[in-house]
């Protein structure tokens, strides 16, 4: 099975991320753990996971768009999103209005988005989109909006877990496994 290492993964599921074709990624504890370095002059650091990049970018190569669409603004994350070659949407305060926008432009529906976020900012937004997708260490009031929760806590691996349900679901596992990630 292409995504035997997934769990919880029902036809629903997969009939969803079929479907994406513009996926979304809050910040700020989905592709960081949600901790905010500060040094002696406030300028911000984050910490991102390798393999998260990864799936970002493999999701790119097979026709995916993706965008990373957070409510803080800084250069650590343009900087980040520079390096994969994605789009970044930073100070949108309403990500579902921004994201809806994004659709209208690229003529989508929101059932062909996948949005991934782990708090109250993010709620409204994964209770429209066709495939939302949670952390494993999303705020307990937010859990329930999602279609899937991944095994992965933000910042460790939880958007490569959303970015390999898409894969799979989509059929490119093989072209993948045979041609790696050069």
């Amino acid at each position: 099975m292409p995504h035997s290492h997934l769990h919880d993964v029902t036809d629903d599921l997969l009939q969803r991320a079929a479907r994406v074709r513009l996926a979304c990624f809050d910040v700020d504890g989905t592709l960081t753990d949600g901790g905010l370095f500060l040094d002696a002059d406030g300028r911000e650091g984050k910490t991102f996971h390798v393999q998260d990049g990864l799936g970002l970018v493999l999701l790119r190569r097979n026709g995916i768009e993706v965008a990373l669409v957070t409510a803080r603004s800084g250069q650590v994350v343009e900087h980040r999103a520079r390096e994969l070659g994605i789009g970044v949407h930073q100070g949108i305060k309403d990500k579902l209005s921004h994201i809806s926008a994004l659709c209208a432009e690229r003529g989508l529906g929101l059932d062909e988005v996948l949005f991934m976020g782990d708090d109250l900012a993010d709620l409204t937004t994964l209770r429209q989109v066709g495939l939302a997708v949670v952390p494993a260490n999303v705020h307990a009031w937010v859990a329930p909006a999602a279609h899937w929760r991944t095994q992965a806590s933000g910042g460790q691996g939880a958007a490569r877990e959303a970015c390999d349900l898409v894969l799979a679901a989509q059929g490119f596992v093989g072209k993948l496994l045979q041609e790696g990630a050069a």
